[in-house]
């Protein structure tokens, strides 16, 4: 096998871990009446044999080792920053609570659980200095355009028009609102 299809296998399956992890963290079997699963509930409420807090197991350190390989560190970069703002994109203009939290959640946990531990405890700093904006869609994108710029920044790479990051980061699927609000009942 080639070494790019094997850094893609890697970033791909990377990718997939961490939307594993997040679904079994949020989402789940055996959910209870707010949503949240019998562990994850057990998580927030300091029930869990580990004895962590939910605030340190969503702002503690980096989990990853440090990341060597740099066309694999670009490349999962690249992954990494189309999965947050298509995230962003799809995330509803008026959230509940609830999807507020999960958001907020799930970029600290992007962040501790990052393949690349060096880049991870960077993010770490930059959430920490400037937490997730989740009041809407709108905030969301803007703040992950900016944090991105941010990274940018300090990698000395191009910084981004936040106004046209929604058609750098398209993912698709802005037809599903229209064909939705089309084949709604008048």
């Amino acid at each position: 096998m080639a070494p790019s299809a094997a850094r893609s296998r890697f970033v791909l399956l990377a990718l997939f871990g961490m939307l594993v992890f997040t679904f079994l963290l949020f989402g789940g079997h055996g959910s209870s009446a707010d949503g949240l699963s019998s562990r994850s509930q057990a998580v927030l409420n300091n029930e869990g044999s580990s004895g962590v807090s939910s605030g340190a197991v969503l702002t503690g350190h980096a989990i990853a080792p440090k990341l060597g390989n740099a066309t694999a560190k670009a490349e999962l970069g690249r992954a990494a920053w189309k999965v947050l703002h298509t995230t962003f994109a799809r995330f509803p203009e008026k959230p509940t609570p609830e999807e507020k939290e999960a958001l907020r959640s799930y970029v600290h946990l992007f962040q501790r659980l990052y393949p690349c531990g060096e880049c991870a405890e960077h993010f770490g700093k930059v959430l920490a200095k400037y937490p997730p904006q989740v009041s809407s869609r709108s905030a969301a994108a803007m703040w992950g355009c900016m944090v991105h710029n941010i990274v940018n920044k300090r990698l000395q790479k191009p910084q981004f028009n936040c106004e046209d990051i929604g058609d750098a980061y398209d993912c698709g699927c802005g037809d599903d609102d229209k064909k939705e609000k089309d084949a709604a009942p008048a």
